[in-house]
């Protein structure tokens, strides 16, 4: 896909003939192209549905039947909805690991948010949580959830966001310290 895109882009730039209109026409034609290759990948698909096929592709994947064979175990066990990730380890050797659930890369975005220091866990009951893909950083882009969750008598708040940093973060951690709001924010 990377060739054929970077061919597409030198014949449109190394020529300077080229108009706007058969920019359009080719990029309807590659349009009706995939279409096509869709429709004919769709007929002669065949669905890998047993263990003993997952395995098979798995071991030409991976080149190794012992990895073949793993992933057919992991996908037996986690069902076709479930997540396989595959890591390196640190050990020699193949070994799975299920996980019930769900896991996050990293912990708490700041250790002021363990609320047992024995364990380093960050342990909240029933709190109400916010999912987001963006980065948190300004006060202002949180404060009136917070005001509406203070107001209805919630203090616990987990959040699930691509980062917390700045103000936002230093707010959450002196909240904490003071008794006043406990944000998790992972």
């Amino acid at each position: 896909a990377t060739v054929i895109a970077q061919s597409m882009i030198d014949v449109a730039f190394g020529n300077e003939d080229l108009d706007f209109s058969k920019a359009n026409d080719i990029k309807r034609g590659m349009d009706k192209a995939v279409h096509f290759v869709v429709d004919e990948l769709n007929k002669v698909k065949k669905e890998v549905k047993t263990k003993e096929e997952i395995k098979q592709v798995a071991t030409i994947s991976s080149l190794d039947s012992e990895v073949g064979s793993l992933i057919a175990e992991a996908m037996e066990e986690v069902g076709h909805d479930g997540v396989i990730t595959v890591e390196e380890g640190q050990r020699i050797g193949i070994e799975k690991e299920v996980v019930k659930g769900m896991r996050f890369d990293k912990g708490y975005v700041s250790a002021y948010m363990v609320t047992n220091p024995e364990r380093m866990e960050a342990v909240s009951e029933s709190p109400a949580i916010l999912v987001t893909d963006k980065k948190i950083s300004a006060l202002s882009e949180i404060l009136p959830l917070l005001e509406k969750l203070a107001q209805s008598g919630r203090k616990d708040l987990v959040i699930i966001a691509d980062d917390i940093e700045g103000e936002a973060l230093a707010m959450f951690v002196v909240n904490k310290i003071r008794g006043t709001f406990n944000v998790l924010g992972v």
